[in-house]
């Protein structure tokens, strides 16, 4: 007797092809999620070092101004 279905793949095997195809897409799918996040991040980490740096240079102009303050009073 001859197969009727042939030599497919079967529900098992179907239900299996499905789910492999499904973790692949989650995979590509986070891995792009991932991917964004990481550039966000950068984008504010660079941003907020930007705005400390500013910071850091104020109190050292004022730093400046006080130290000559002092020496031109003594």
């Amino acid at each position: 007797m001859s197969n009727v279905m042939g030599s497919g793949v079967g529900i098992p095997g179907l239900i299996l092809l499905i789910v492999i195809f499904g973790l692949i897409i989650l995979f590509v799918v986070s891995l792009i999620l991932f991917i964004r996040r990481l550039l966000t991040n950068s984008t504010r980490t660079n941003q907020s070092q930007l705005d400390i740096k500013k910071r850091l240079d104020a109190i050292e102009n004022k730093m400046d101004l006080i130290m000559q303050k002092k020496d031109e009073s003594k």
